[in-house]
């Protein structure tokens, strides 16, 4: 499956709504995620897919 994005601002927004979900991950899990590169990309490959 291919991800992509119209231009820079459409990227930057999903990063902006990734870096809050993945905010809300961590205080669930209680403690930093260490592999949150890979969290980032699931999360954003997910919101473009629905």
């Amino acid at each position: 499956m291919s991800t992509s994005y119209e231009n820079a601002a459409e990227l930057a927004e999903a990063l902006r709504r990734a870096a809050a979900a993945h905010g809300e991950h961590e205080k669930q899990l209680g403690h930093e995620d260490a592999d949150w590169p890979s969290w980032y990309a699931e999360y954003m490959v997910e919101e473009k897919r629905n």
